[in-house]
């Protein structure tokens, strides 16, 4: 995307139907997708973004997904007012022609949103409490989706945790081995393909109509969810991800980044080792609202997912490798070959408890 001013910037927050003159703009956040602003006006703060089109093909659908779930919580929430409703959903704010998304003269795609004041966030998972929170919030927020058709979305980012898709593009990087890397990870290669179909459980399952397509968020990162100052859930965030799945990608996703001891690319994979508490903690948050409308089937799938997307991001890790880097960023050489076994050490580790794991998720039921 092209280098912004100043005056880009400003120009293009103008063309939003803002309340007050804007007095000043600045970056804010940590975000590595889009370009994040604060627009502070004399009445109100903004959230003022960006839109990266190389990552997000299909703005206009991105948008209207947005559109759609955004409608569809602030009628759940109409009940608690709109003061309430407006702290715990997100807001978009329509361009002077009444459009969702404003596209400039240079092509970049922007949008506007009500920032939520007052609120904060967590990179990391260090409380059983945050993690219950956490739980809670995407647990709350499916329930909240469960009735809302996913026909009315589009899949914005298609085979995202399609595991055919993955390791169809880990074979063409066999097969291709342009950067002459295939024959230093044959006894990587062995352990993932062993576990190949075990992986291809929840695709099988939904394929079969056991498990129903429900609208989910796909980047369950704890991030993701806004606090109060009392540490207590406010809103879920993100939502450029949100479109058709089933949930066990979102609960193993979340798992996948709380429950492990060690950053996700430890060289050191001795210290990778699952933090049970944190993980009995979000399992209970998030049954605490989404059993009410999971199946039993859906709820025996989500230990599925646990294991699923640790595996999967390796996958990816490990594709990149063979590929010679091209897509995730690398401080050093070997970085994506150490992503790759340190996600797969975490898949040993579930395996090593897959039992304790399977009575928590069963008990978290009936908390």
């Amino acid at each position: 995307m092209s280098e912004l001013n100043n005056n880009n910037i400003l120009s293009a927050a103008s063309h939003f139907d803002i309340e007050g003159d804007i007095m000043y703009i600045e970056r804010f956040g940590s975000g590595h997708i889009n370009d994040t602003y604060r627009v502070k006006t004399a009445v109100r703060s903004y959230l003022f973004q960006r839109i990266n089109d190389q990552v997000f093909t299909d703005v206009a659908g991105l948008m209207e997904n947005t559109r759609v779930v955004l409608h569809h919580l602030k009628q759940k929430l109409a009940h608690l007012g709109r003061e309430k409703v407006e702290k715990s959903t997100l807001t978009l704010i329509p361009t002077d022609e009444g459009k969702w998304y404003y596209q400039d003269e240079s092509d970049c795609f922007w949008r506007m949103l009500i920032l939520l004041e007052g609120t904060k966030s967590y990179d990391i998972v260090e409380t059983e409490a945050q993690a219950y929170a956490g739980g809670k919030a995407f647990g709350e927020f499916q329930k909240q989706l469960s009735d809302l058709e996913p026909g009315k979305l589009v899949e914005i980012l298609p085979n995202f945790h399609n595991i055919d898709f993955r390791m169809g593009n880990l074979r063409n990087a066999i097969k291709d081995n342009v950067a002459g890397r295939v024959e230093e990870v044959q006894d990587i290669l062995h352990y993932i393909l062993q576990r190949e179909e075990r992986m291809r459980t929840i695709l099988w399952m939904g394929n079969n109509g056991d498990l129903p397509l429900r609208i989910t968020h796909n980047d369950t990162k704890f991030n993701n969810v806004l606090l109060d100052e009392h540490d207590r859930v406010q809103c879920v965030i993100d939502l450029d991800t949100v479109m058709p799945g089933y949930v066990a990608y979102d609960f193993g996703d979340a798992i996948r980044t709380i429950i492990n001891s060690a950053a996700e690319d430890e060289p050191d994979t001795s210290k990778i080792i699952l933090n049970i508490p944190l993980f009995r903690a979000y399992a209970q948050g998030y049954m605490s609202e989404a059993s009410v409308f999971l199946t039993e089937k859906e709820m025996t799938s989500l230990l599925h997912g646990v294991f699923l997307l640790p595996f999967m991001q390796a996958v990816r890790f490990l594709t990149d490798y063979l590929n010679g880097d091209t897509y995730y960023k690398i401080h050093y050489p070997t970085h994506n070959l150490v992503r790759t076994r340190a996600q797969l050490k975490l898949v040993q580790e579930m395996e090593l408890y897959q039992e304790e794991l399977t009575t928590i998720l069963e008990e978290s039921v009936h908390v």
